[in-house]
C-alpha cells in the first residue's frame, strides 16, 4: 500500500498539508517499504486560505491509502477523504522511517478496521458463498 508523508526536510512529518514543500510516498508491505517518490512543491505555501494550491497536492497523493500530517485544516482533511485517502494527524514533528516501522509491524498483525479498509483500496472484495447452505 502507498502511504504518504507532508513533509519540509524529507525525514519527519513536519508539515501543514497546505503548506508543505514536499510530499514523501513510499510503498509499505509487512516485509518492508520502500521509497517512490518525493513531490516537491514551490509558490506561496502559506497559510491563507488559498484552496488551488491543495489540487496538486490532492494529485500527488492519488493511489495512496493513507496521508501523514502535522496538521491540515478542515477543507483539506474533505478533499483528502473525498480522494478515498486516510488523513492521520501526528502529535509533533515525528520521523518517517518510525512511522513507516509501525505501519510494518500493525501489517503484521491484525490492523485495524480502518486500515484494513484502507488495505482493501483498489480491489475487488470477493466472498465464498457456501453454495450447499442454500439447498433444503
Amino acid at each position: 500500500m502507498k502511504v504518504a508523508f507532508a513533509t519540509q526536510d524529507l525525514q519527519r512529518v513536519d508539515a501543514h498539508f497546505g503548506w508543505a514543500k514536499n510530499i514523501a510516498i513510499y510503498e509499505v508491505s509487512p516485509e518492508g517499504h520502500s521509497f517512490v517518490e518525493a513531490v516537491q512543491f514551490e509558490g506561496d505555501l502559506a497559510e491563507d486560505g488559498n484552496e488551488d494550491k491543495l489540487a496538486p497536492k490532492i494529485a500527488a497523493i492519488k493511489g495512496c491509502a493513507i496521508l501523514y500530517v502535522a496538521a491540515i485544516g478542515g477543507s483539506g482533511a474533505a478533499r483528502v477523504v473525498a480522494a478515498n485517502v486516510h488523513p492521520v494527524k501526528v502529535n509533533g514533528p515525528e520521523p518517517i522511517s518510525g512511522i513507516l516501522a509501525k505501519i510494518q509491524e500493525v501489517l503484521r498483525g491484525i490492523p485495524p478496521p480502518w486500515l484494513r479498509k484502507a488495505l482493501m483500496k483498489g480491489r475487488e472484495r470477493s466472498f465464498d458463498l457456501d453454495e450447499e447452505s442454500s439447498e433444503s
